[in-house]
């Protein structure tokens, strides 16, 4: 069988000391292996470069202190130097590798809890996604549901509308863009299992930025916090909780703490309130001690939660 021709190249990038490669790909792990994965030391996934699609295909290169990452970009489509530079800043920005952990362990160095987690989890970087819009779409997709269902429903958006990749008889998919979700019907949407309602969440806030009247990624550049969560609160189904997980996994803006969701509540008081039923208002009373750093010490205690740690 002939394949088509794969176009390839590599690339080093140096991260912000310190970075764990491993403990920060462990999230990916056991995720569809046609959008994304981690396995045996590798991640990969397919990302959006000048037009172009390209697997980026991610190893460590480096050590903890002195951390490298080797990539290999594929592509079914020549990549020219540009599309190298942009690549790097897109695998750079998904493991939020230029992010300087220091400021963070200082805060938390009172809070032994949390002090001992950073011991535990040296190293650990919240990853982000490539767009704001993905961010927002998977915030709407998850609300009020498991995120073991979520992340059945998001594979399965992203695998019936968003664009391929063949490469060596392989087939991976891409996030849909806003213009290809803008396009599909609400009954589409519940095809693919989310209720008539979200459906029509996605759609609008698709339409919005298609039509130029939405700019999520302006909002990343915005000093006030509360400013972005008072635009976002505009976009029909878009509350609160939504806007403060878009902030975190799309513009990794670690300072929001969803504390109205019910998981991360739970995890929050596994380890500073012996298991018990935590509001909101107490989770971020507990949160407090993080300062700017509330969303990034969450993580920490999401990661914690997922490894089984003890403290």
């Amino acid at each position: 069988m002939k394949f088509a021709v794969i176009y390839a190249e590599k690339l080093e990038i140096t991260a912000l000391p310190p970075f764990r490669f491993d403990l920060s790909c462990e999230i990916f792990a056991n995720g569809d292996k046609q959008i994304r994965n981690y396995e045996k030391g590798r991640f990969w996934q397919v990302i959006r470069v000048n037009g172009k699609l390209v697997l980026a295909i991610v190893e460590s290169a480096g050590i903890v202190d002195k951390p490298k990452l080797a990539v290999e970009l594929k592509s079914n489509r020549a990549i020219t130097a540009e599309d190298k530079e942009n690549a790097g800043a897109a695998v750079t920005s998904l493991f939020s590798l230029d992010l300087d952990l220091k400021p963070f362990y200082e805060t938390v160095k009172d809070d032994k809890l949390m002090a001992h987690l950073k011991r535990e989890l040296w190293g650990l970087k919240n990853p982000t996604t490539p767009t704001v819009f993905e961010a927002l779409v998977d915030s709407v997709v998850e609300q009020q549901i498991s995120l073991k269902v979520a992340h059945s429903l998001e594979h399965t958006l992203i695998k019936k509308f968003g664009d391929t990749l063949n490469l060596e008889g392989k087939v991976y998919y891409v996030y849909p863009t806003p213009k290809r979700l803008a396009s599909v019907s609400t009954e589409e949407f519940r095809q693919c299992g989310l209720s008539f309602r979200k459906g029509e969440y996605i759609k609008e806030a698709s339409k919005l930025i298609t039509e130029g009247k939405l700019d999520l990624e302006k909002l990343k550049k915005y000093e006030s916090s509360e400013k972005i969560i008072r635009e976002l609160d505009e976009v029909r189904g878009v509350g609160v909780w939504t806007a403060e997980l878009t902030m975190l996994r799309g513009m990794r803006r670690l300072e929001a703490l969803p504390a109205d969701d019910l998981g991360l509540r739970r995890v929050i008081s596994r380890y500073y309130r012996d298991g018990k039923v935590i509001s909101s208002a107490e989770a971020r009373r507990i949160g407090k001690n993080w300062g700017n750093w509330k969303g990034l010490a969450a993580y920490y205690l999401v990661v914690a939660d997922m490894k089984d740690l003890e403290i």
